[in-house]
């Protein structure tokens, strides 16, 4: 299994409503895009300096099907949106062994 893991920071204008916005786009690319067999949004509570905005869990069952969702039209739909709202970004993609 290959697990996709980002974290955001959003831009303080409208924060909160890109944020839902954004948590929505990308939710709804688990049924748009074959690869992509799970994913989980997760939107930050804590207060601190260090801690990003959003975070998104995705895994997929080959390094070919995350090649195919990153390149995927329905994901850079919303990647182009993203990067209008979004100020930093940090990626970890990594092998689970079975």
């Amino acid at each position: 299994m290959i697990v996709h893991i980002v974290f955001f920071k959003f831009d303080e204008e409208n924060k909160s409503l890109n944020i839902e916005k954004v948590k929505e786009l990308l939710e709804g690319l688990v049924s748009k895009i074959e690869p992509l067999k799970s994913m989980e949004v997760g939107v930050n509570f804590t207060d601190s300096p260090r801690a990003f905005d959003m975070s998104l869990y995705s895994t997929f069952d080959t390094k070919e099907g995350l090649k195919t969702y990153a390149t995927h039209d329905e994901h850079l739909k919303v990647l182009e949106f993203i990067k209008t709202v979004v100020s930093e970004t940090k990626v970890v993609d990594y092998e689970v062994a079975s």
